[in-house]
């Protein structure tokens, strides 16, 4: 089984990435190493940022990931400031609300993922995982985090928080770019 540092001490993302990428033995971010700021303007450029530093700090090959939703009606944003769309401190209510008054329901929405895998070599690798939808005019579900209650994806009526672990795994971002990585691994 080969084993990968995941660049995040954050319990409910090493949880779902043990389930998105079985066979992997994930370890989180030792308490000892640094957690780099995440000045990339691009998706990929924050999850090298964080992946280059937990291979760095720990010498074994290490994952990141970033992540974010992209409104059409907003010309793409919030993009890469998803999770502070709202503001620096800003928490998933709070950038929920600002994109609910932003965007009108019916609008179209894509949530993109990158993994950025680093050996301890020092070589770097991209996956990319994108899912498309639609806003919601009412939040829905309990499930899930961040615009999951919102998001509707294409070919289905439920929003992201609405739809179970296989499921949402099946279709999201996160979930194509895990499997992507996987292939690649050969696990």
């Amino acid at each position: 089984m080969s084993s990968i540092v995941l660049a995040t001490r954050n319990a409910h993302k090493v949880r779902e990435f043990e389930r998105l990428l079985p066979g992997v033995a994930i370890a989180p971010l030792p308490d000892s190493a640094p957690t780099p700021e995440e000045t990339g303007t691009t998706y990929a450029e924050n999850a090298l940022i964080k992946a280059r530093a937990a291979a760095q700090a720990t010498g074994r090959a290490a994952i990141a990931d970033d992540s974010g939703v992209e409104a059409e009606a907003l010309g793409g944003r919030p993009g890469v400031r998803s999770a502070r769309f709202a503001g620096a401190d800003a928490g998933d209510g709070e950038n929920l609300a600002k994109l609910r008054r932003e965007a009108p329901p019916g609008s179209r929405l894509e949530y993109v993922c990158v993994i950025a895998h680093v050996a301890p070599d020092g070589e770097e690798t991209l996956f990319y995982g994108r899912c498309a939808g639609t806003m919601a005019a009412e939040g829905a579900g309990e499930r899930g985090f961040g615009y999951d209650p919102v998001f509707v994806p294409d070919g289905d009526r439920r929003t992201m928080a609405e739809l179970g672990d296989d499921e949402k795994d099946a279709i999201s971002h996160r979930g194509l770019a895990a499997r992507a990585l996987l292939e690649w691994l050969g696990a």
